[in-house]
């Protein structure tokens, strides 16, 4: 594969010469089909025989300290559509930097989309469901599953995990979680006014006690600052914590677990085990807890209308839940703070809004938009297609893997001018504003995915996040001094410490 190495003023040529993608019935096509270019003609990084790219990668390669697909480097050196070999089984991917271009493979494939990822946790749950002898169609899980067998799973939990009624049935528990976690920051804080020990573990707990409410229908008692370390409430946060960096190492990173039993998979499938059973665990506890409350104007919570259908139903949604909300919600509120911390008039405002007291919060949920525009915890939605589709003069075949570069559009200039700057206006603005929002390409900014596959605990994520901000904000002035924080991409986008927050009291 030809490497091209541009230097920014042949860029800026060469990008104004990229032909203006046109969208025909689910497909990009440039210049009529007869002039197509196959797969392997789009443009990318050299390779070489065996190891592919992956040399680039590497310390000493051209894309090492670049982070690699999670920055625009890769289209400001081959354009808005590029193409990454795999290496030890892995497939190539084709990356669209082009939101256009990225609008049609997703609702090309919204029927029934397949969205890879969490390979190993599938390769277990696709075990345990043999092993425990339920029926082949039995669902692994939302994050697991694909086609047929996903598509009437997704059904069937649709209503109970989207119902309007969430926010009412929930607001109250989350906020009890959120004043706890307000106290403990009280108390952790030392005389410069900086939490204790480790800030990204303090938002762990806080998103974990936060979901358990939902997902395992209780309280866990994370906040408890006597919690022994051996109770299964510290088990399980730090298993999650140990399956994101295990799992980051076999799907995401050259292994050959696909072909050997190495340490790595072992160690990852006795994790994916454990965590099955905690949540058993702590699902059987809540149900001697519905037990006891139970009343005829007792309203029903998420856990228990899934166990209404199936205890394996609830459990699979529960680790589901676990799995995807508690390091990426934990990340993105980091992110959130920081923002605020680093932008003091913006923090101001916000605090203006919620000590009036009124029930719609518009700045709020700017302010949490802005912030996951600039730092998402997710860089890329990535489908494989179910069909041949043309995309900016390539043909692409069916079963490619196709990924719509959802953090680097979000910095674009043309989608969001000074995409740089934290500006939650650009979300409320009028349409008048050069920086309204829906000037941008609807899928600049998808945050939580797209379609049937978007993220099933938005809804509730939202919820847990604005609960918590506002009383964050409400009690606490944040400052922060030091180098800017950044993100590095794993399996998700973690920020990456050191993190020189300040937490002063709000004289009210």
């Amino acid at each position: 594969m030809h490497s091209v190495k541009r230097s920014g003023l042949m860029l800026a040529t060469a990008t104004k010469q990229f032909t203006r993608s046109v969208a025909v019935s689910s497909s990009v096509v440039t210049n009529g089909e007869s002039n197509l270019k196959s797969l392997m003609e789009i443009p990318g990084p050299s390779s070489l025989p065996v190891i592919g790219q992956l040399h680039h990668f590497m310390p000493g390669g051209s894309l090492y300290k670049t982070d690699g697909v999670n920055s625009t480097v890769m289209y400001e050196r081959y354009g808005p559509i590029v193409r990454v070999a795999g290496f030890f089984g892995a497939p190539s991917v084709v990356l669209l930097y082009d939101a256009e271009a990225a609008s049609q493979v997703l609702r090309g494939e919204n029927l029934m989309p397949t969205r890879p990822g969490f390979i190993s946790l599938g390769y277990f749950r696709n075990n345990y469901r043999k092993q425990n002898g339920l029926p082949p169609d039995a669902p692994t899980g939302l994050l697991t599953e694909h086609g047929e067998i996903w598509k009437k799973f997704r059904s069937t939990v649709n209503p109970i995990l989207l119902h309007l009624k969430t926010s009412e049935l929930y607001t109250n528990s989350l906020t009890r979680v959120a004043e706890d976690m307000i106290e403990r920051m009280r108390t952790i804080r030392n005389e410069k006014n900086m939490l204790e020990g480790n800030f990204d573990v303090e938002m762990n707990l806080w998103a974990l006690e936060s979901i358990a409410v939902v997902a395992l229908g209780d309280r866990l008692n994370c906040l408890d600052p006597n919690l022994p370390e051996e109770s299964p409430a510290k088990k399980l946060l730090q298993m999650i914590h140990d399956i994101f960096k295990i799992s980051e190492k076999l799907d995401f990173k050259p292994s050959l677990w696909r072909y050997v039993s190495t340490p790595n998979y072992r160690k990852a499938m006795k994790l994916y085990d454990d965590q099955m059973n905690l949540s058993k665990h702590f699902i059987a506890e809540a149900v001697k807890t519905f037990a006891s409350k139970k009343t005829s104007t007792h309203e029903k919570g998420i856990l228990e209308k899934l166990l209404d259908i199936d205890e394996y139903v609830a459990v699979t949604v529960a680790n589901d839940l676990i799995f995807a909300g508690v390091d990426s919600t934990a990340n993105t509120m980091t992110a959130i703070l920081y923002f605020l911390a680093k932008n003091p008039d913006k923090q101001k405002k916000l605090r203006e809004e919620i000590l009036t007291d009124k029930e719609k919060r518009p700045y709020l949920r700017a302010c949490i938009k802005e912030s996951m525009r600039l730092m998402p915890v997710v860089s890329i939605n990535v489908r494989v297609t179910t069909k041949e589709y043309n995309i900016l003069g390539y043909k692409l075949p069916k079963d490619t893997y196709v990924a719509s570069m959802h953090k680097a559009l979000c910095k674009m200039e043309k989608h969001f001018p000074e995409p740089e700057k934290y500006i939650p206006e650009r979300w409320l603005t009028e349409k008048d504003d050069p920086l309204f929002h829906r000037n941008a390409h609807p899928f600049a900014f998808t945050p939580f995915g797209f379609g049937t596959r978007m993220c099933i605990g938005r809804r509730i994520a939202e919820l847990e996040m604005e609960i918590f901000l506002a009383k964050v904000v409400e009690n606490f002035e944040m400052e922060w001094f030091g180098p800017p924080m950044e993100a590095r991409m794993r399996s998700i986008n973690y920020t990456i410490g050191p993190y020189n927050f300040i937490f002063k009291d709000v004289n009210k």
